[in-house]
């Protein structure tokens, strides 16, 4: 699992990012291309991944809660397979650290073992950075001689060797085992080895192809950066509050230094996998590759996560499944061959196992309990606080076996991001739960991302589906980075008032996706009359 990467990879079809490794796993594993995080941030995004539940049933939105504490006692997608005999361990980050995970990454419940973490993490915010007066400093750009770092390492590179260390293990164990391996990168800072730097010239940079705020973009929807703000270097800039923006240089600089952040996570994951190779195990051993969310570089004026856009919500995810997604007889000691991108710059792949549909981060927990030959978990009922396993997600067994027919418009992913007001306020990216008052609920489907921002009641988790704050809906065949909001005020009163007749116990997620298909009707009907 990687922290904050969208799909900036070569197997998504990005011609920048070199991500070889990565890209050879996509070649034979299953890709699925539009796969959507509950909600753009660390800590609820994990606990909702990881249970199979969405924010609003773990009531996770923040740092500052535990779903077993806040919610429900839920059975936990590593604790299922422990359920089951299998040995489980998870080393970097897997559970979002600290309360959220119960200061334990929810051990004893869902490891074995205690959780590893890299003892380099310590000083991912100390001053480490050599800026450009010689002094050192917490920068967000932080390309390093790693031989200078305390401990000549960094958090991955340990992570690395701790994840083969268990691997060798267990390499003469007939015991099943579950790990799960955290990288931190390429969240911020940008604390990697410099030379990453160098596949990435600056004179080859370009900005995001919509560096501004769109005009029509409601206020709420807006996320102003303040992780990024409070860095050292960024501060230098003197970049106004709310909008910005960063200076263009600058913006290069920090869309060069996540690119290079990348291929160095994507280093690790090959070393990882080649390992798992060298002993033997890349044979009986199912990879699942994916992230908690994606991060804006730039598109809308925007930077890092906290948004409902498709930058931040978007996430890679690919199943390797041996004899599945790679036939029996090409299975051999160089499945996983380690590609070095900084001393082998010429490679290939292609991805035969593609699904376009959209899928979401809580049909992980399924799906892998499925693929691995476990019974996959019930579908939880509309309400299930009281149930300790059951799944908000689907099953995606059954799109490994069968060719995808076409798109499907009745697929959608849900997201959701909460705000403390209707304007950018310098908590607006991470408020804590007793100060939320707005919640942005997103839809993606297809063809569409339709978002309506709400009146929410933190200390009864109640939304109110009548207190529409703002709206949102991009087409996205003609609007694909999601600039040209055309939500319309008088039609959505419409579409709200029929609605209201609905039975009180119809969900949010079906109410939402019937004003789009009433929306998206009348639409089409207009551009049949034109």
């Amino acid at each position: 699992m990687a922290d904050d990467l969208r799909p900036s990879l070569g197997c998504y079809g990005d011609s920048v990012v070199k991500s070889p490794n990565i890209d050879q796993l996509a070649s034979k594993s299953q890709v699925f291309l539009n796969t959507y995080a509950q909600q753009a941030l660390c800590a609820p995004s994990r606990a909702s991944m990881l249970t199979s539940r969405r924010p609003d049933t773990t009531r996770v939105y923040d740092f500052n809660s535990y779903w077993r504490d806040q919610s429900g006692n839920y059975t936990t997608l590593p604790q299922y397979f422990k359920s089951s005999g299998y040995f489980t361990a998870s080393v970097g980050k897997i559970f979002h650290p600290g309360i959220s995970s119960n200061f334990s990454d929810d051990y004893p419940y869902s490891w074995s073992i205690p959780a590893y973490h890299p003892p380099s993490f310590h000083y991912e915010k100390k001053k480490l950075c050599k800026g450009d007066d010689g002094k050192l400093h917490v920068n967000l750009l932080c390309a390093v001689n790693v031989t200078e770092q305390p401990g000549g390492t960094l958090p991955d590179l340990e992570s690395t060797e701790e994840a083969v260390r268990l691997l060798k293990s267990w390499a003469n164990n007939d015991a099943p085992f579950f790990l799960a391996v955290g990288f931190h990168k390429p969240h911020i800072p940008f604390r990697i080895p410099q030379e990453y730097l160098s596949l990435y010239p600056i004179e080859n940079m370009t900005l995001a192809p919509d560096p501004n705020v769109p005009e029509f973009l409601p206020p709420v929807a807006y996320n102003p950066w303040t992780d990024i703000r409070g860095r050292d270097d960024v501060q230098k800039l003197n970049v106004s509050f709310p909008y910005g923006p960063i200076p263009k240089d600058f913006q290069l600089r920090i869309r060069q230094h996540y690119f290079a952040a990348v291929s160095y996570m994507d280093a690790q994951v090959g070393r990882l996998l080649s390992s798992l190779d060298a002993l033997g195990l890349a044979d009986d051993t199912m990879v699942v590759f994916t992230s908690d969310h994606g991060w804006s570089l730039g598109e809308h004026g925007e930077w890092a996560k906290f948004s409902n856009f498709n930058v931040a919500t978007q996430v890679p995810l690919m199943f390797y499944v041996p004899g599945i997604t790679i036939p029996r007889d090409q299975l051999g000691e160089s499945t996983f061959p380690f590609i070095d991108i900084l001393t082998q710059p010429k490679y290939r792949f292609k991805n035969d196992k593609v699904r376009r549909n959209v899928v979401e981060l809580v049909d992980v927990f399924p799906t892998v309990a499925s693929m691995a030959g476990l019974r996959a978990p019930e579908h939880c009922a509309d309400v299930s606080f009281q149930e300790e396993l059951c799944t908000e997600g689907d099953n995606l067994a059954h799109t490994f076996r069968r060719r995808e027919r076409g798109k499907d418009e009745e697929a959608i992913a849900y997201s959701q991001y909460p705000r403390p007001a209707d304007t950018p306020q310098v908590n607006s990216d991470v408020p804590d739960l007793k100060d939320v008052k707005v919640m942005g609920y997103s839809l993606r489907s297809w063809d569409y991302r339709y978002t309506l921002w709400l009146g929410y009641n933190p200390k009864t988790f109640q939304v109110n589906v009548s207190d529409v704050h703002a709206g949102e809906l991009y087409i996205l065949a003609d609007d694909p980075g999601e600039d040209k909001n055309i939500y319309s005020d008088l039609e959505q009163s419409v579409v709200i008032k029929k609605l209201s007749t609905l039975p009180r116990p119809v969900t949010l997620q079906r109410r939402m996706k019937l004003q789009l298909l009433y929306l998206t009707a009348g639409m089409k009907m207009n551009r049949g009359k034109a």
